[in-house]
């Protein structure tokens, strides 16, 4: 023992996560406060740009960041980091063009495959294969702190804006209720149950396992409402409410680019928890 350390209290190891609870929790109220303070604002589209970037930033920072920790040659690093950013950006840029060009909203009288649909599981589909199964991606899950694509999904709280649309009538309640709901409860959670898994919380693998489900749990809801009551061949419910403007930019910009990559977020978060309860139950660390 050090002077340093004689009459310190010991931290309780519940206290930081719930003092992220309240730090997601601002986040989510000032973001739906502002939208409904400043109704102008979303249209424009510069919310849309800034949060983009900022997140865009924060993944392909992360990604470096942790392949930092891995025991790769800096060649190798290089070669992952790009082989990741590269599509992963021009997958933004495509769905960006596609978004402003006003490609997947329904053209009234013309029947044709919905483009939204195959813009949230066609990527899906392809990553999960490419990033669930990589050798090179489970190193650098097994180097990188389970806490930091848990943590990372704060963003969820932007979700709320759906409900913002709910209150001005230009999203049907059937889908922008779950859909916000359950955005922000996982946006407002994802502080938290980093912290708790960061803190080595004996629960915070069950922690964030069951936030990873919950958080995949409120995408399904969402796909499926917003599927059944957005104008086209599915819809089956909303048919004398408002008209979903989910198609339209930028509030497409969410779930066209938003949904599958939090999607993938959260199957890699699940594959690295399932690698390190294969490694030892009460191994070492998983923060």
């Amino acid at each position: 023992m050090t002077i340093a350390t004689v009459g310190r209290k010991p931290v309780d190891p519940q206290t930081a996560p719930l003092g992220l609870l309240l730090v997601g929790t601002v986040l989510a109220v000032l973001f739906v406060g502002i939208n409904f303070a400043f109704p102008d604002l979303a249209p424009t589209g510069i919310p849309t740009i800034v949060t983009r970037a900022v997140i865009h930033a924060a993944i392909l920072g992360g990604l470096w960041l942790g392949l930092l920790r891995t025991d790769f040659s800096p060649g190798r690093r290089a070669a992952v980091w790009l082989a990741i950013a590269v599509p992963f950006t021009l997958w933004l840029a495509v769905v960006w063009d596609i978004a402003i060009s006003g490609g997947f909203q329904p053209i009234p009288g013309l029947v044709r495959i919905p483009r939204l649909p195959i813009a949230i599981f066609a990527p899906v589909i392809v990553g999960v294969l490419l990033l669930t199964f990589s050798k090179r991606i489970g190193t650098l899950l097994d180097a990188m702190p389970a806490s930091w694509l848990v943590g990372l999904q704060v963003y969820r709280v932007f979700g709320g804006i759906f409900l913002v649309a709910w209150t001005r009538g230009t999203a049907p309640g059937v889908f922008a209720l779950p859909a916000g709901i359950g955005d922000l409860l996982t946006g407002i959670a994802a502080l938290s149950v980093a912290g708790l898994v960061a803190s080595r919380s004996p629960n915070g693998w069950r922690a964030a396992m069951m936030w990873n489900l919950f958080g995949l749990a409120d995408f399904a809801i969402a796909i499926t409402t917003g599927a059944l009551s957005s104008p086209g061949p599915l819809q089956i419910l909303n048919l004398d409410g408002p008209v979903s403007q989910v198609g339209a930019y930028p509030t497409v910009m969410i779930p066209a680019f938003g949904v599958p990559s939090s999607i993938l977020l959260h199957a890699l978060s699940i594959r690295q928890l399932l690698r390190i309860r294969k490694r030892a139950r009460s191994g070492p660390s998983i923060a």
